[in-house]
């Protein structure tokens, strides 16, 4: 199963009003210094959460954050906080059996684009996903760029770090979960299996999609019915497409009578 451990560099450094507010309201990191450039209207609400959980804030110029964060848009706020850690395959699938609920898990295989991840993060959040899994090698980590982006969905979520994405997939089949690949060439579409059940999506990166050896240890696979000339989604938008025929097939939506072929 899948090692717990800690994010890319601890401590690390935040920023934006989303993803600096998401943070603090949700108490999982402790922040050790937050950064603004003044305390009107705007941040009013941050030094208020700061101040209720004695996180020291400092204003400072816009100069200091142009070196924090130079090709980054801070919005003029920037939090230190701790490194958020990783959990175990244990800890993502006792947090859905928690909350009642049957496991709803994604997989990425080589996302190496941190918007890309910050932007699945931020989907798999809304959506009510239990845990994203990611690769140790050949992918993004959760970068500073990863927490801007996700908007706060960061602190929200659970993330596990794997170094063997096909031994991941044989754990979570033996423990009962069907796992699709989202694959341009398969025959099926996302919207004709039966999603209600414990499941995990895998999606791949930017480049080559998910690996042949990867896609081979999937139960089955499903694309997304593609009408104009381009063929392929942006993983980000591919995410957002599947996991949310998963939210409507489990709120009672109609669903499919399909079952994913026995491998």
């Amino acid at each position: 199963m899948a090692p717990a451990g800690g994010s890319d560099s601890p401590p690390e450094l935040i920023y934006g009003l989303h993803a600096v507010r998401e943070a603090l309201r949700a108490g999982s990191r402790p922040l050790q210094r937050l950064l603004m450039l003044r305390t009107d209207r705007q941040f009013a609400d941050l030094a208020q959460l700061a101040k209720a959980q004695r996180v020291p804030v400092h204003i400072e110029p816009p100069p200091a954050f142009d070196r924090l964060v130079p090709s980054g848009n801070h919005q003029g706020v920037i939090a230190l906080i701790a490194a958020k850690p990783y959990d175990t395959t244990e800890q993502i699938l006792e947090r859905a059996k928690t909350r009642g609920e049957k496991p709803f898990l994604v997989l990425l295989d080589g996302v190496e684009d941190p918007h890309n991840l910050g932007a699945v993060l931020r989907t798999a959040e809304a959506a009510g996903v239990h845990g994203v899994f990611i690769p140790e090698r050949r992918a993004v980590g959760l970068t500073s760029v990863v927490a801007k982006v996700s908007a706060g969905a960061l602190d929200h979520i659970s993330v596990g770090r794997v170094g063997n994405l096909i031994r991941l997939i044989q754990d979570l089949k033996e423990a009962g979960l069907w796992v699709y690949g989202v694959d341009p060439q398969a025959e099926k579409f996302h919207t004709d299996i039966d999603l209600t059940g414990p499941i995990a999506l895998v999606l791949g990166g930017e480049g080559e999609g998910i690996r042949p050896g990867v896609l081979g240890e999937c139960d089955d696979r499903i694309r997304i019915p593609m009408q104009g000339r381009v063929q392929s989604l942006n993983v980000s938008a591919a995410a957002a497409v599947t996991l949310f025929e998963v939210v409507r097939q489990r709120r009672g939506g109609v669903v499919p009578a399909a079952k994913p072929t026995e491998s």
